[in-house]
């Protein structure tokens, strides 16, 4: 059986909802709803966004699935008109995800007014961006024949290249950012799930990927390690064809000078940026640990620092993203 791209599929979620079964995640904040002066928990939201053929479909169906009220397409004005019903349906809709399509200036600066007032109004609303490199997202448009909504008469890349020059700035705002490019449906749903199937939400998320910089810098990496300063086991044979995860690979990483002096300095400097980040309200960090090939010195380090962060109460998950590529 074919796998199916992230990208790929209809845009089916018009505000169908699913209730979850096992109670709501209030946040906290209130407001009052009709004329009886009761109380009424503002929803959580969810604004999920980015690339066309990245896979906003797949991840909103995810949330579906986890009990969210999910709204397709949804024009970014309507958001807050959206978060106040939500108000008054009395604890029916307690988890909102919107999917946000920006294909023009206008619609964007909508949003950033909506992203305002959401603000003002103190609502928990996070923004999850879907990212794809330029050649996956080619290879997704090709593969169903359909044209790029932005391409207009020119090349499938020209309408690719328009939206990410368009989306930028909500890039650089997103909570989450989840690189779809070498993710199957499958793979990014378990992505999804890992994030939002919990039903008391963490106060901050980590997720410490390995990676080799031969391959390239993860698109979705928050903060950048290099690990190349130390000495690399491929050059001693009888450590070669191991990896990070062996016993003795890893105590060879880290009985090199500087080694532990690393570990332990960087995860001070990991305790004042979560700090940080709990007052800014962000929920999710990836920490991107590098080596050459991704396969000894960033595996031995990623579940070093993974198991530190996890210590500190950070609920934490360890992605080898190119172990075993070679």
């Amino acid at each position: 059986m074919t796998e199916r791209h992230p990208g790929d599929g209809h845009h089916t979620h018009d505000g169908h909802h699913r209730e979850d079964g096992a109670g709501h995640v209030s946040t906290g904040t209130k407001e009052t709803a009709g004329d009886n002066g009761a109380e009424a928990a503002i929803p959580e939201l969810v604004i999920i966004s980015g690339m066309s053929g990245a896979g906003r479909s797949t991840a909103a169906k995810c949330l579906e699935d986890l009990g969210w009220f999910v709204v397709d397409n949804l024009p970014p004005a309507l958001i807050p008109t959206m978060v106040e019903l939500g108000a008054r349906s009395q604890g029916n809709v307690a988890r909102i995800a919107v999917v946000v399509d920006v294909r023009g200036r206008q619609f964007f600066d909508a949003l950033r007014e909506s992203l305002a007032d959401l603000d003002a109004k103190q609502v928990t609303r996070r923004i999850v961006f879907l990212e794809s490199s330029d050649e996956a997202l080619v290879r997704r448009f090709e593969s169903v024949r359909r044209p790029h909504p932005l391409q207009g008469d020119g090349r499938i890349v020209d309408g690719i290249a328009a939206e990410r020059d368009l989306l930028r700035e909500l890039r650089g705002d997103a909570d989450l950012v989840i690189d779809t490019s070498s993710l199957n449906v499958h793979e990014l749903r378990a992505k999804m799930d890992a994030q939002f199937a919990g039903e008391e939400e963490p106060e901050l998320r980590a997720t410490v990927m390995s990676f080799g910089f031969k391959y390239g810098l993860p698109v979705d990496a928050d903060l950048v390690v290099d690990m190349r300063f130390l000495p690399n086991p491929h050059w001693v044979p009888e450590l070669r064809p191991y990896t990070g995860l062996n016993e003795e690979v890893a105590n060879y990483v880290y009985n090199q000078p500087g080694a532990k002096e690393f570990l332990d300095r960087y995860t001070e400097l990991l305790q004042l940026i979560a700090a940080g980040y709990r007052r800014e309200g962000k929920r999710y960090v990836t920490i991107a640990v590098g080596c050459t090939g991704g396969k000894h010195r960033s595996v031995a380090t990623a579940e070093k620092l993974a198991a530190r962060i996890a210590a500190e109460g950070v609920e934490t998950v360890v992605v080898h993203r190119d172990m075993g590529r070679e």
